[in-house]
């Protein structure tokens, strides 16, 4: 009787199995204006108050407006949730007179740290096109370090300027990893990772931390989520602007 019963219900399970192996499961889509709220609507009114001259902007050194955004997007919202809090006076003097090592912190809109900027000047200064290399001056025009970096915690508060900057490490991005050969999503996704982890690294480990949830907008959260998966939900979202 036993052995009857397991050879009826084999099958069934087989097929059971079966059919519902055939479809995926999806996991349901997070709904990041929800989870971020007043700080994702005022990063999206930053943009829609911006758009006129950014675009532009991107336009004229070949940079997808859509794209770009897609990366500093959740910046933006960061910035949003912790301008009122944020205390930069003493990290300023840090880092003026004694560098990254001792403080190295984001400034502006797009949460840009001193590093990064160092490194896309001195990455851009071997870049073809003189176009490129004139959107920000190196570290040869300055008589010392701390003049140096005087200037570019300088451009790091000019909106403008953070947007030269985006400029150039997107391109930086398509030299250095050919991004320009990747699909779309792939590329916003991969993009994204090297602006929030380190574009200076190689890209296996820029890969290697796609999927890594670190990103918070509060000092001391429960919960963390992926900085590329918000651009790819923005720029999803917002494809048809362009």
């Amino acid at each position: 009787m036993q052995n009857t019963i397991l050879r009826i219900k084999a099958p069934v399970l087989f097929i059971i199995l079966n059919v519902f192996c055939t479809f995926p499961i999806r996991s349901q889509s997070v709904n990041y204006p929800e989870i971020f709220g007043d700080d994702w609507k005022k990063a999206e009114d930053f943009i829609s108050d911006n758009q006129k001259w950014i675009a532009p902007v991107l336009k004229k050194y070949g940079i997808s407006y859509n794209e770009a955004i897609a990366v500093i997007f959740p910046e933006l919202v960061r910035y949003s949730a912790l301008r009122d809090k944020m205390e930069i006076t003493l990290l300023k003097t840090l880092y003026i007179n004694l560098g990254k090592d001792y403080a190295n912190f984001s400034i502006g809109q797009f949460q840009m740290k001193p590093y990064f900027a160092e490194k896309i000047r001195e990455t851009c200064s071997g870049m073809t096109g003189r176009k490129f290399r004139k959107l920000v001056s190196d570290s040869t025009g300055y008589d010392d370090m701390k003049m140096f970096r005087s200037a570019i915690v300088g451009d790091l508060e000019d909106i403008k300027m953070q947007v030269n900057y985006l400029v150039l490490f997107m391109r930086i991005c398509r030299d250095k990893f050919s991004t320009d050969k990747m699909d779309k999503t792939d590329r916003v996704r991969f993009i994204a990772t090297a602006y929030n982890t380190g574009f200076y690294k190689s890209e296996a480990e820029i890969r290697a931390m796609i999927d890594r949830k670190y990103f918070s907008t509060k000092a001391i959260a429960e919960e963390h989520y992926s900085y590329s998966d918000i651009s790819v939900f923005w720029f999803r979202n917002n494809i048809l602007r362009e």
